[in-house]
């Protein structure tokens, strides 16, 4: 079997290669996504979504996950329920957050499996 030669990563300036299909290497892959769809305070998550985040896990500190499997795990994560795709009136909806820990926010997201 003949294998392909890697192809260099379009990220301007980089010297380094990517892995098969890809055309970012593993390096410039997230930073070339946020530039893509916005960086994080663009999209919402700025000082004002810190506070409101905090706040609201002072009043809800637990994963509704791992308790709904009988855990008692710190949530660190407010996730909103249902995606909001850049919807501002969605995104502020507190009935539309929810508490988690990380490993299940990522699971949710599908980057933790």
């Amino acid at each position: 079997m003949t294998m392909k030669p890697r192809r260099p990563c379009r990220y301007p300036g980089c010297a380094g290669f990517c892995e098969q299909g890809q055309v970012y290497c593993k390096e410039h892959i997230a930073e070339s996504s946020d530039r893509l769809r916005g960086g994080a305070a663009f999209r919402g998550y700025d000082r004002r979504w810190r506070d409101a985040r905090a706040a609201y896990l002072r009043r809800h500190p637990l994963c509704v996950s791992c308790q709904a499997e009988g855990k008692l795990t710190a949530a660190t994560v407010v996730d909103h329920i249902i995606p909001h795709r850049g919807d501002m009136k969605l995104f502020w909806d507190e009935s539309n957050w929810q508490p988690l820990c990380k490993e299940h926010h990522d699971q949710k997201t599908g980057r933790g499996l």
